[in-house]
């Protein structure tokens, strides 16, 4: 499988998103500030029960989850966050070795992980999550735009 067809597969559902570009954007937004955090494997039903309590575009959120941790990018964030929590906290645990990235297996290794993973991932979900806001309202409306003047 080439790296193009989950990209393309990823385009066509986005653009195929109906309503206003502002929901769609917030809920792109919050998918990718879950798909930060290093809340495996509750990321889709995180999205899910914050989507219903804020009234957010669920498919979106689903989207921006999915394209922001994938197995490419899951170990890099888990420990930069790791390392940034345990600077925020000022502590000194455990030098860091996942067998896996699900946060039941991590809570396994016990408090002196967790804390400085989750405190590091929550500090850095926003540093993704409010671009992607941005970057996703804009795709949108240009998207919409572009297909409205091909097709009057």
């Amino acid at each position: 499988m080439k790296i193009k067809d989950p990209l393309k597969k990823f385009y066509h559902k986005f653009i195929s998103l109906k309503g206003d570009p502002k929901p769609i954007a917030l809920g792109m937004s919050l998918g990718v500030f879950i798909g930060v955090t290093p809340t495996i494997p509750f990321h889709t039903v995180l999205i899910i029960l914050l989507g219903i309590l804020f009234k957010q575009n669920i498919t979106s959120a689903c989207l921006g989850s999915w394209i922001i941790s994938n197995p490419l990018t899951i170990p890099f964030f888990y420990v930069i966050e790791y390392e940034l929590g345990e600077h925020l906290l000022g502590i000194h645990a455990v030098p860091l070795a996942f067998a896996d990235y699900t946060l039941i297996n991590i809570a396994k290794m016990g408090w002196q992980i967790v804390l400085p993973l989750l405190t590091g991932g929550i500090m850095l979900a926003p540093l993704f999550a409010i671009p992607a806001y941005f970057i996703t309202h804009r795709l949108i409306v240009a998207v919409r735009n572009r297909r409205h003047h091909r097709h009057p």
